[in-house]
């Protein structure tokens, strides 16, 4: 939890996510790295120099099978206000819709849920799970099916609903969150949805894993690029030195 903590305060500090006075709810989908987010969260909370208020969100697609009282109980041990938002998105999807590709809509509605949510509870920014195998993987996915160098932003102003994203795990690796996930027993929610584990995305993630065995370093290498090009929002801000400092220096895949 020292080496979340560290990457976390560093890529927070870089992108300037949190700010005096804000109310930030942290979304939790139920997975290992939303939950990792939210327990990082919840320690940074107790340090950090600059004061926020914490929540957790969930969005509840629907099937009974998946308990979210667990996390409910883990944010009670953690003290942070936690908020079960239900919904009837799988059946719309798979049983009235049949969707043959049904995570772009599945997204869609969860995030509109999501928003809706954050609005009543006043709440002015959401800190996501985003890490940096998924920044990478993005990226991927933007320049083999669409053509273009893109990826989703470190800080995202949403002007429609005034909502900030904030995605404070960008230089934490995986493995290091599934490690944390284990070790304090983060209350994991199993996902029945017919489409896990067989997406593009997925395809990709395993491309790159592939790949990493002969170029250790790609990643490493592809997320510095991106920061270093920049995409857009992606230049880290200038400490008081007036040096940038880039989250893939951090060697942010070590698994410990």
């Amino acid at each position: 939890m020292r080496l979340i903590l560290s990457h976390m305060r560093r890529c927070v500090e870089d992108y300037n996510m949190i700010r005096p006075g804000d109310k930030i709810a942290v979304g939790v989908s139920g997975g290992k790295d939303s939950l990792a987010l939210l327990y990082a969260m919840a320690k940074l909370k107790e340090f950090y120099p600059v004061p926020f208020e914490l929540h957790a969100i969930t969005v509840h697609p629907g099937p009974e099978e998946m308990d979210f009282g667990p996390v409910g109980s883990l944010c009670q041990e953690l003290g942070v206000e936690y908020h079960l938002v239900r919904t009837e998105i799988f059946h719309i999807i798979f049983d009235c819709r049949k969707e043959k590709n049904p995570c772009s809509m599945c997204a869609k509605m969860r995030r509109g849920a999501m928003h809706n949510a954050l609005k009543e509870l006043g709440v002015n920014k959401v800190a996501l799970g985003h890490h940096f195998d998924d920044a990478v993987e993005t990226f991927f996915l933007s320049l083999f099916y669409e053509g273009r160098l893109s990826c989703f932003q470190p800080v995202t102003y949403l002007d429609r609903t005034g909502i900030t994203q904030i995605r404070p795990l960008l230089y934490c690796g995986e493995g290091t969150l599934r490690n944390a996930a284990a070790r304090y027993h983060l209350p994991v929610v199993h996902n029945p949805c017919p489409a896990d584990g067989n997406t593009r995305r997925q395809e990709v993630k395993e491309l790159i894993a592939r790949l990493s065995k002969d170029y250790p370093k790609l990643k490493d290498y592809v997320f510095g690029a991106m920061q270093r090009l920049p995409l857009p929002e992606w230049g880290p801000l200038e400490n008081s030195h007036g040096i940038k400092r880039y989250g893939a220096d951090y060697e942010p895949n070590q698994e410990t």
